[in-house]
């Protein structure tokens, strides 16, 4: 198979997915439509793309319509970013401010009008010729990679905020959709700087190896593309979004006054929350958020987040695994119970996937649960 071939096969199959899974994602029943919505219409940002190889020929390549194709990719980095945001908070809605994201692409659209948008054929033809040196085209790849490095870094400090939250607040399995967001962050993130290096060497003397890592390109988008539709076939409900309302602890610290006879009030509070933690163990709830634990408790909210996350140094996350590895360690001692299966003891002690049940296990006990129950049998 020659090297067009095979770049062919990838870019097609590539393009089928990626308007398959962008089917799937606009027609598949569920709350996250708009988060759906916003993938697919990145997924077929990257078909546009792609495009220009699989139907691109020199007379498309210099139309006005075919520039509007290749500069569509001024939309990707912009659309990633609100997914994020749609994936990471439920109650996200696109707005008008939500405009301003379109500012990249219009300018770099009126950057070509004078000198492109509005001449011959003829002299688009002759404005291509020595692209190394025309202003335009080095002005579209420079203002691009700015764009990708602005929003990707965005996209990172949102879900360091989002992480934080998680743990803070919820103590159950929403931390996935953190790694997984992460994760697909990390792989377009390395597929724009090999873009980035392709564009480099594009306009160097080694410009060789421009097609190298073209190649290389297609394939990794052809793995990203797969990898997600994986991802979205097999956990359909991944995302369990927040609230863009909730705060971190430093956030009601800061907005907290300053506190008068307030000391004696929160170790109340804190004898009152171990008390109920030990006699009626809200922790076998595996869906148990800091909120469903202040409706029980009594205490609102804010002051239970400050009081977990602040005063007692733990984030809310490892406070409720503390209780849940505890309960898991008795039944592990317990003579009676060493028929019951390691599966059996994470369900029943509130968690809800053997891996985060291992983790959280070997962080506070040093050891798996397989292992401890040998040491201890």
């Amino acid at each position: 198979m020659s090297e067009e071939s095979f770049i062919s096969a990838i870019v097609g199959i590539t393009t089928f997915i990626s308007l398959f899974l962008a089917f799937f994602l606009v027609t598949v029943k569920t709350k996250n439509r708009l988060s759906n919505c916003l993938f697919a219409f990145f997924l077929l940002l990257i078909v546009i793309d792609l495009s220009s190889f699989l139907f691109g020929s020199q007379s498309q390549s210099v139309s006005n319509l075919g520039l509007l194709r290749n500069l569509a990719v001024f939309l990707q980095p912009p659309t990633l970013y609100l997914y994020i945001l749609s994936a990471c908070f439920v109650d996200f809605k696109l707005q008008p401010k939500h405009a301003l994201h379109l500012v990249p692409f219009i300018l770099v659209n009126l950057v070509f009008f004078p000198r492109f948008y509005l001449q011959s054929q003829e002299e688009k033809l002759l404005f291509l010729q020595d692209f190394r040196s025309t202003f335009e085209i080095q002005f579209n790849h420079i203002f691009f990679h700015i764009q990708v490095t602005a929003y990707l870094v965005a996209c990172f400090l949102v879900l360091k905020k989002v992480k934080r939250l998680y743990l803070e607040n919820y103590a159950g399995a929403n931390i996935k959709s953190y790694y997984w967001l992460f994760q697909l962050t990390i792989a377009i993130s390395v597929f724009y700087a090999l873009a980035l290096a392709k564009n480099v060497f594009k306009f160097s003397v080694f410009d060789t190896f421009s097609e190298g890592i073209r190649i290389g390109l297609f394939v990794l988008q052809f793995i990203i593309i797969c990898w997600y539709l994986f991802k979205a076939l097999n956990h359909p409900d991944l995302f369990r979004n927040l609230n863009s309302r909730l705060q971190l602890v430093e956030v009601l610290l800061s907005e907290q006054k300053k506190e008068d006879d307030n000391q004696s009030k929160g170790q109340d509070e804190l004898l009152w929350l171990k008390k109920y933690m030990s006699e009626e163990k809200p922790f076998l709830n595996p869906a148990l958020t800091i909120q469903t634990l202040s409706d029980e408790i009594g205490i609102p909210a804010r002051e239970l987040s400050i009081l977990i996350n602040h005063k007692m140094r733990q984030h809310f996350f490892d406070f409720i695994n503390s209780y849940r590895i505890q309960s898991a360690v008795d039944i592990l001692k317990d003579p009676s119970k060493k028929k019951v299966t390691i599966l059996e003891i994470l369900y029943e002690v509130g968690f809800n996937s053997k891996s985060s049940f291992n983790t959280a296990f070997k962080k506070h006990t040093g050891s798996t649960p397989t292992s401890y129950r040998l040491k201890n049998s």
